[in-house]
């Protein structure tokens, strides 16, 4: 499999890309797999209760971090690879994204301010959800979507390992009983603001940025580019963050409890994926843009990367559904017993979502449908709370399971079908047809 891909790569001009690529997989084991060394831990010292109840405060969060994202992560990368050269045109784009970014952040704590004050279910642990916003700040300064776009991620790798290891280091060292909760979001917002900082000084001086304050015409560029993007982002929060937010509300922190440690392994399988789509997605921007006549073999690219990612998730969803007892009970222990048939609900997901990242952002927002790319997803995210919440009735946690793979799959497919329509055809059904009719 690596070889194939390797073969695809071979030109010079792709050295950039599996260079990327390694970076990103470095990012990924950060975001994904580091934290999985602390979970059984955490699972064990905090209970069921004190640990879901962490998680659900970082469900909350979440949201924030997608709103100060504000879609950047993919439209300030998509300008940025087109630009890379020019270094005016650069430090144009870095300030004013990083200009939206901050202002939204501001908002975004008098917003959470304001949800901790007057309502009653999170002003209980008002000092849980304010301690864990440190991440939304960490998150904002941060610029991914800079090292992305100028496609040099080596730094982002490095950076987030050195702060999940802080993290990893002081979670074993300071918190010993179920009262050193609070100092989950302690820990955890001190990783995020120190990888911040550092990321953007490193930004400013790898990149030659000049720092100054941004017009207003070009902020409104800037909002205008990413709004398809960001509404695309806040669907896809639907149903992702939201089905841990939903379970919560209308359950109990127990529940979250067991949920979480079956989407943070399918997370985690999902984030290693990643770095091969994230590495392509500048590079296709910016052929896509010079060679706008020159769509099939665009296409012929995308298509090959497409049947080796599907081959790499669909053994990992293979994996996971026939491991799912093993995994979670070697791990997590007995106590967590009820997550072993939600992983396997799940299991699934990998393949249908590494179809669909092919489908939609490295197709879809390639080619410019952003606004369908949007309709899709906006579907998708209002089918799964609706869903979600008649399912979380009558089946708890295994509802929201269900109703997650469901949008999933209603995505991809819509996805597919929207292309195919287009004439754009990742997947050439009439190609496998004529094979399997030659081989019969």
């Amino acid at each position: 499999m690596i070889s194939r891909l390797r073969n695809i790569l071979k030109k010079r001009e792709y050295g950039t890309i599996i260079e990327n690529i390694v970076s990103l997989s470095g990012l990924q084991f950060a975001s994904y797999i580091l934290p999985l060394i602390t979970l059984p831990y955490l699972t064990v010292v905090l209970g069921p209760d004190r640990f879901g109840l962490t998680q659900y405060a970082i469900s909350l969060i979440t949201y924030f971090e997608y709103l100060t994202d504000y879609g950047f992560n993919l439209s300030a990368t998509r300008e940025l690879a087109i630009c890379k050269n020019d270094d005016n045109k650069v430090s144009e784009i870095f300030n004013s994204v990083m200009t939206i970014k901050i202002v939204i952040c501001v908002l975004s704590f008098l917003i959470l301010l304001a949800i901790v004050t007057f309502i009653p279910k999170f002003s209980m642990d008002r000092e849980l959800y304010l301690l864990t916003f440190g991440m939304v700040i960490g998150y904002t300064l941060f610029p991914t979507w800079l090292f992305q776009g100028m496609e040099y991620m080596k730094y982002t790798s490095v950076l987030n390992i050195i702060g999940k290891i802080i993290f990893t280091v002081l979670i074993f060292v300071f918190v010993r009983v179920p009262g050193d909760y609070l100092l989950v979001p302690v820990i955890n917002s001190f990783g995020y603001i120190v990888v911040g900082v550092l990321g953007l000084y490193i930004g400013l001086t790898r990149f030659n940025i000049k720092v100054k304050i941004p017009s207003l015409k070009s902020i409104k560029y800037h909002l205008v580019e990413g709004w398809h993007v960001f509404i695309s982002t806040i669907a896809i929060n639907m149903y992702t963050t939201t089905n841990t937010f939903l379970l919560g509300l209308l359950t109990n922190n127990t529940m979250v409890g067991y949920y979480s440690i079956a989407e943070k392994i399918i997370m985690a399988v999902n984030g290693m994926m990643n770095p091969i789509s994230q590495a392509l997605y500048p590079f296709i921007s910016r052929k896509v843009n010079k060679d706008t006549d020159d769509k099939k073999t665009s296409i012929s690219f995308i298509r090959k990367i497409t049947y080796i990612m599907a081959t790499v998730s669909g053994v990992a969803s293979i994996g996971l559904f026939l491991f799912a007892e093993p995994i979670i009970l070697i791990l997590f222990g007995d106590a967590y017993s009820s997550s072993v048939l939600l992983l396997r609900i799940l299991s699934p997901l990998p393949f249908v979502v590494g179809l669909s990242t092919i489908f939609g952002i490295e197709t879809m927002l390639t080619f410019n449908y952003n606004k369908a790319f949007t309709r899709i997803v906006l579907l998708g995210g209002i089918l799964d709370i609706v869903l979600g919440i008649i399912l979380i009735t009558f089946m708890a946690a295994e509802g929201i399971a269900i109703s997650f793979l469901i949008t999933e799959i209603f995505i991809t497919a819509s996805m597919f079908l929207f292309l195919q329509s287009k004439d754009i055809k990742i997947i050439d059904m009439g190609n496998i047809k004529a094979r399997l009719l030659g081989d019969n």
